[in-house]
């Protein structure tokens, strides 16, 4: 498996992600800055960062590792978006489509995880 973190489509997808998280967010309530707001994109930024982290380690044992704490982070995200969305800090529609797009990121990170096993 050659190239770099940033040839990966499920990098790029959580990258993706990530940009549409911060630009939700933004319009969160303030006294949710160090609450939800700082979790959603921690968990965001956590996705990408493992995936980027575990396609630099020496082994694919390694790789897998850190692609399952981005599967957590996805996991963990996905949850927290549902939170946003029940207090009415998403609109149906922006959940809907962040939604779809985690969805996504999920599918593909199954399906690295999946290659990155059988190595």
């Amino acid at each position: 498996m050659s190239g770099t973190f940033q040839d990966l489509r499920v990098w790029q997808k959580a990258m993706e992600l990530v940009y549409r998280i911060y630009e939700a967010t933004q319009v969160f309530p303030k006294h949710e800055l160090y609450g939800l707001t700082n979790q959603i994109r921690r968990a965001a930024v956590s996705i990408a960062s493992n995936i980027a982290e575990g396609k630099g380690r020496s082994s694919d044992k390694d790789l897998g590792l850190f692609l399952h704490h981005a599967r957590g982070s996805l996991f963990e995200l996905q949850t927290q978006l549902l939170i946003a969305e029940h207090l009415k800090y998403l609109t149906v529609k922006e959940a809907e489509e962040i939604r779809e797009l985690a969805n996504e990121v999920g599918r593909l990170l199954s399906g690295f995880i999946s290659f990155a096993a059988g190595a």
